[in-house]
């Protein structure tokens, strides 16, 4: 791994975009915030022009286009194979949970949620290191 892992963070709310990115900065990655989908994308670009990206967190619900499409979008450009991909909703339903896994998400965490859920989630994905269970 290297020594700054980026991610982008992608919700159409202020405060729910600083609450992620404070739980992410404080496993050890730059965030990049975007509102929606389509400045998510722009931003998932630059930072891999410009040193990498290793996560991308995205809502579901946003103006214009879904999370879901952002993930559908990122999965159909072979830049971002190693990108890991989460979304990050209030969306609970199993059909929406599969969808989102069909459509080329790595995992999917439920909002609302806590520090330690999110680094479970990372943790699964290689991308932190969690203290094992005892």
């Amino acid at each position: 791994m290297s020594a700054v892992r980026r991610a982008v963070v992608a919700d159409d709310s202020r405060l729910m975009r600083r609450i992620i990115v404070r739980m992410v900065a404080s496993m050890g990655f730059e965030c990049i915030e975007a509102e929606d989908a389509e400045q998510a994308i722009d931003r998932a670009e630059t930072a891999l022009d410009t040193g990498g990206l290793a996560l991308v967190l995205a809502d579901w619900h946003m103006p214009g286009m879904s999370g879901v499409d952002l993930v559908r979008s990122l999965r159909s450009n072979d830049r971002f194979d190693g990108v890991r991909l989460v979304m990050v909703t209030s969306e609970s339903e199993i059909a929406r949970i599969d969808e989102a896994l069909a459509a080329g998400a790595d995992e999917y965490l439920m909002k609302p949620f806590g520090e330690e859920d999110l680094a479970d989630k990372l943790g699964l994905l290689g991308l932190v290191e969690t203290e094992p269970v005892p």
